[in-house]
């Protein structure tokens, strides 16, 4: 891949979890990380999709999965999906953390409150 704006791969995750999930005691389902700044935000499935509010809120661009397994980017801009340089570690959630997660503040109606 050719260098593309809002893809900075030196740039560390801010985390393990949806950076606003955990401040406010939340969940989330999957994790997705700014590629520009390292906020680790949570899908739109999740109740908050704060990985999308994050690109409102500050215009940068791409997102990443913080998922195991998965390395896929998107462009919020364009719509579409794109593969990617590797980023700097962690370049996954822990392999323990559950999904959703994390597993003592998901309720037990969690498929009530995701998007589908």
């Amino acid at each position: 891949m050719t260098s593309r704006a809002g893809v900075d791969p030196s740039v560390p995750p801010s985390g393990t979890g949806c950076v606003e999930c955990e401040a406010a005691g939340g969940w989330w389902v999957h994790l997705r990380r700014c590629t520009q700044c390292g906020h680790i935000g949570c899908c739109d499935t999740s109740p908050s999709q704060h990985a999308t509010a994050h690109f409102q809120a500050t215009g940068h661009p791409v997102i990443t999965s913080f998922e195991p397994g998965e390395d896929w980017f998107w462009d919020y801009t364009t719509d579409e999906g794109f593969l990617g340089p590797v980023m700097c570690p962690a370049t996954e959630r822990p392999l323990d953390q559950t999904v959703p997660g994390p597993a003592e503040r998901v309720p037990a109606d969690w498929r009530d409150h995701v998007h589908e």
